[in-house]
């Protein structure tokens, strides 16, 4: 099937780079800041390294030459064996909580900040290089990253680029020639990741922990300045960016919830200033609609569990909170009033997240206006599937067929261990879209337009990173980025990709690859 994407296994590089020379226009603002706010190196170089693919769209909107990118210079540059002009690598530093405990050095064990481009929208992107060696921030670690993981959060950051989801993205992934020792040997890959920045909650903590007062405004005004411009204006402006960044969160998490997304790892570094989904480790896709659901292998206590993840972000962003705390001071006259200003930026977070996810729960009913008992109905059905193991993309999806007649109702109820349970539910339903005067088919097409048939099922994901791994078979890998680069769009011919795992296939933990 076709793809918008390159996929090459072509031949590892020779001694003597040919072809094209791939040119990034940088333009490195973050490289500018003070020395203490990374640690400048190159990546390190890796014996051969082959292409995979490149995201010809992505490319484009980057002001790239896609056939440039898998060009032997190209392709050295995507493998860190050489360092594009314009180019200057730095691996960043950050704390973190990680499942709670601090830790007061963190930072960029095995990634590398090349530089930063401007796309032809106008906006700001990094472009790091993730799995390219050993930098300060190691801590022990071999800097590297296994194929499979690569491979997944390529096709989970593309998944959810199409889903609509502010995302890194994938720009290209290589493998090294190299193997790279987890529980085993595995093959080794690195991946190109486009992100709008890098700076994470951790990146505050680690200048607070240390108590560098002058690093900490002056990240903020680069926060500002990058990504909130109009705090700047404001008569707060650091407070005007911790709004922002609570704002953008809630919204962020509450699209997660519609499409049954589930993180893994909400750590304070793995959340973004920028309002991305970042940092795709054990993430996965729930099926049987589970509030408590738990894939990552590495959440024993189920801190980050589905249904946590709104709980999860605040607490996130009450760090940030507590970071900016001697800024908000200064800018507000006093620690008592900067603590106030603190709480009362992180009071948005609960009305913006609830406004968002219960506006998309309507959507995804088929529901226009908002009315008393919407919450309750859209409650009322999330409850039912939980109780009948009830697919969580599936179940919308087909509500589409019941509501333009209830010939689509059987569908639905065969997704339900009791399938009267649905019956009950939908009885109501029924009469809340008989209050609105939608024509059908047009209400059909906007539900089709909020649930998606394709998400990257967890079996699927894993079958393709199989294949790659044993087999150096890229096949599996490349028709799933060709279904879900295209989540929304009706295609029967792709059944097997839209059903939930059979018994045997289901995956029941992802890893962290780390």
């Amino acid at each position: 099937m076709d793809s918008p994407n390159i996929p090459l296994n072509g031949p590892p590089l020779s001694p003597a780079l040919t072809g094209q020379q791939v040119c990034f226009a940088f333009d490195n603002t973050f490289a500018r800041l003070p020395e203490h706010f990374y640690a400048r190196l190159d990546p390190t170089p890796v014996a051969a390294p082959r292409i995979v693919k490149v995201n010809v769209e992505l490319a484009r909107e980057l002001g790239l030459d896609a056939d440039a990118l898998t060009s032997e210079h190209g392709v050295a540059v995507l493998a860190g064996n050489r360092v594009a002009d314009g180019a200057e690598p730095i691996a960043l530093a950050y704390a973190g909580h990680q499942f709670g405990y601090f830790v007061p050095q963190l930072g960029d064990g095995r990634a590398n900040l090349l530089g930063e481009v401007v796309s032809s929208d106008g906006q700001r992107y990094d472009v790091q290089l993730k799995g390219s060696g050993r930098t300060p921030f190691s801590r022990g670690g071999d800097g590297r990253a296994a194929l499979g993981p690569v491979l997944r959060e390529y096709i989970v950051s593309e998944a959810m680029a199409a889903l609509g989801v502010p995302t890194t993205r994938a720009l290209a992934a290589v493998t090294t020639g190299e193997r790279v020792l987890r529980d085993t040997a595995l093959p080794g890959a690195v991946l190109t990741r486009v992100a709008a920045s890098q700076l994470r909650v951790g990146t505050f903590q680690y200048f607070a922990a240390r108590g560098d007062g002058e690093g900490l405004r002056m990240l903020a005004d680069y926060a500002i300045a990058r990504h909130y411009p109009q705090a700047a204006q404001a008569k707060e402006p650091c407070r005007a960016l911790l709004e922002g960044v609570v704002a953008r969160q809630a919204q962020l998490i509450a699209q997660w919830m519609l499409l049954g997304f589930i993180h893994g790892v909400m750590n304070t570094d793995n959340t973004s200033i920028s309002g991305e989904t970042i940092d795709y480790g054990p993430c996965a896709f729930m099926e049987a609609y589970d509030p408590a659901k738990v894939y990552s292998s590495i959440d024993h206590g189920g801190r980050y569990a589905y249904g946590n993840q709104p709980r999860v972000a605040l607490w996130n962003l009450a760090r940030l909170a507590e970071s900016l705390l001697p800024v908000l001071a200064q800018e507000s006259g006093s620690e008592e009033a900067g603590l106030v200003a603190a709480n009362e930026a992180l009071s948005i977070f609960e009305p913006q997240f609830e406004a968002t996810h219960s506006a998309g729960l309507r959507r995804k009913l088929g529901l226009v206006a908002e009315r008393e008992g919407d919450a309750a109905l859209a409650e009322n059905l999330l409850q039912c599937m939980a109780a009948n193991s009830a697919d969580f993309t599936l179940t919308f999806r087909r509500l589409c067929d019941a509501a333009a007649g209830t010939e689509g109702d059987a569908g639905v109820r065969a997704l339900f261990d009791d399938p009267a349970a649905y019956d009950g539910w939908a009885a109501g339903w029924r009469r809340r879209l008989e209050e609105e005067f939608a024509d059908g088919q047009a209400r059909t097409a906007a539900m089709r337009r909020m649930n998606p048939a394709f998400i990257p099922r967890n079996h699927l994901v894993e079958a393709a990173l199989d294949a790659a791994n044993l087999g150096q078979d890229f096949q599996p890998f490349e028709d799933l980025l060709a279904v879900i680069s295209r989540p929304y769009d009706e295609r029967p011919e792709l059944e097997r990709y839209s059903a939930p795992a059979r018994p045997e296939e289901r995956v029941l933990q992802t890893f962290c690859g780390t």
